[in-house]
């Protein structure tokens, strides 16, 4: 990390950063703004908070910065010259915070410069001794971030308008029963409020903008604790493989390992670390290694639903047409051996025949970003090249399967040939409540009970 040339200035009071022309004060809103992309199923909802890392030194441009109120929360010197401060309840409370709690062992493991633990140990220095914040490891400044990104997201969640309804709720152009629908809410689903209107919430979520009726949704403080319990947390790997640990902590034994850009479920958040699951089983991964969202279902314009639709529906059309050509070829290469251990059923007839050509491989060997079906895949490459035999292209990512095809409402509906997607895995269903998959190194291609890992969702080519 390329460390700006600031400076701590810590005095009987407080420890207080500094930064030149910029005044951060004590009693700066936290307002992040969260935008909504114009289309897909699913969004990420990211913070906009301030980065410690990323403010710009403003002393030689004397450019003026946003004031309190505006999106990014803060209020700041307009280029005087005067030296900027955070109070304690700001971001030099959090560094406060976090330089206090750190533990022992992880004191131990991360040493810190001789001058930082002088600093730390005597808070009562002369006002105007100064210490350089490039003396400050960067695991101190990530925690820093990482607390004020957390606060900044769960303020954010304050702005989001949840559904909660049996099914959805209608979308209207204007706040009245008698506008027009424009689109669905979904329960669950989410948008970012705008404004109120009698009792009507005006939204926007995806491309839709619209109003919704209050009594069906939730927002504001109400809405932070369900945001909680309906996003879901992703940790989306930012290095090129990540190692997942038995236990958290940089020395625990690794029992797997993920490619970058993948995205895991997060079941706990330690802070420093979060519990994820991958087909190894739970485990635990460093957040300086991740970034973490929190994804919720959005709005559907009636027009996408109306294309959504069609272009399923070709696709299908095309997909079959391919299919019976692929079968044909299966059925015949197959010549009786009498080597397929197990057989799907029920579906329709293409997805059965994607089905019965991936269990010819069941025992081949699993391999971390293979794509072989003889000499070795991993989960998403098993998938992608028994597709690839139908004349379909997939993506060589687990989490990009996750929004392919057309959504299925649940496994109990799962049909053979479909793709089942959990946590940083990919399988295909085979009818029966039974997977084919390129599960680990240990075990190779299988065939398992689809509900050994709970599904996050099912997803349908044909």
């Amino acid at each position: 990390m390329r460390q700006k040339n600031m400076k701590v200035v810590m005095c009987a009071v407080t420890a207080v950063l500094t930064f030149s022309s910029i005044d951060i004060s004590a009693n700066a809103a936290t307002n992040v703004a969260s935008v909504l992309p114009s289309a897909g199923v699913d969004y990420t909802l990211a913070s906009n908070g301030t980065s410690l890392k990323n403010i710009q030194d403003e002393t030689d441009t004397g450019s003026s910065m946003p004031s309190a109120g505006n999106a990014s929360g803060v209020s700041m010197g307009q280029g005087t010259g005067q030296e900027g401060s955070i109070s304690n309840n700001t971001a030099a409370g959090v560094l406060n915070e976090v330089m206090n709690n750190m533990g022992t062992e992880e004191a131990a493991s991360q040493p810190q410069p001789q001058a930082l633990d002088e600093a730390k140990e005597d808070l009562v220095i002369e006002e105007t001794k100064e210490v350089d914040i490039s003396l400050l490891d960067e695991k101190i400044l990530r925690d820093v971030q990482k607390k004020l990104d957390r606060k900044d997201e769960e303020e954010g969640f304050k702005s989001l308008v949840i559904a909660k309804v049996n099914d959805y709720v209608n979308v209207r152009s204007i706040p009245s029963e008698e506008g027009e629908i424009i689109g669905k809410l979904y329960d669950k689903s989410v948008g970012t409020f705008i404004s109120e209107v009698d009792g009507w919430y005006e939204i926007k979520s995806g491309s839709v903008t619209g109003f919704v009726k209050g009594e069906y949704c939730v927002t504001g403080e109400s809405a932070v604790e369900l945001a909680k319990s309906v996003g879901t947390r992703i940790a989306t790997v930012t290095t090129t493989t990540l190692k997942v640990r038995q236990e958290p902590g940089l020395d625990k034994s690794v029992i797997g390992w993920v490619p970058i850009e993948d995205q895991l479920i997060v079941t706990e958040d330690l802070g420093d670390w979060v519990k994820v699951n991958i087909e190894e089983g739970d485990g635990y991964v460093s957040t300086d290694y991740v970034s973490l969202t929190t994804e919720f279902v959005q709005a559907e314009s009636k027009a996408e639903e109306e294309a959504r639709l069609a272009k399923e529906e070709a696709e299908r059309k095309a997909a079959q047409a391919a299919a019976r050509k692929a079968a044909e070829r299966s059925s015949s290469s197959k010549g009786g051996s009498g080597q397929v251990m197990y057989a799907s059923g029920g579906g329709s007839e293409m997805g059965r025949a994607v089905a019965d050509y991936a269990l010819q491989f069941v025992g081949n060997p699993y391999v971390y970003g293979g794509t072989s079906l003889t000499n070795g895949a991993d989960c998403s490459g098993f998938v992608m090249s028994v597709y690839k035999n139908f004349g379909v292209s997939l993506p060589h990512s687990s989490a990009a399967d996750r929004s392919v095809g057309a959504a299925v409402n649940g496994l109990e509906n799962a049909q053979p040939g479909d793709l089942v997607c959990y946590s940083g895995h990919v399988a295909l269903y085979i009818g029966n409540g039974q997977i084919v998959h390129a599960s680990t190194s240990k075990t190779g291609i299988i065939v398992s009970s689809a509900t050994y890992r709970t599904p996050l969702s099912v997803r349908r080519i044909f």
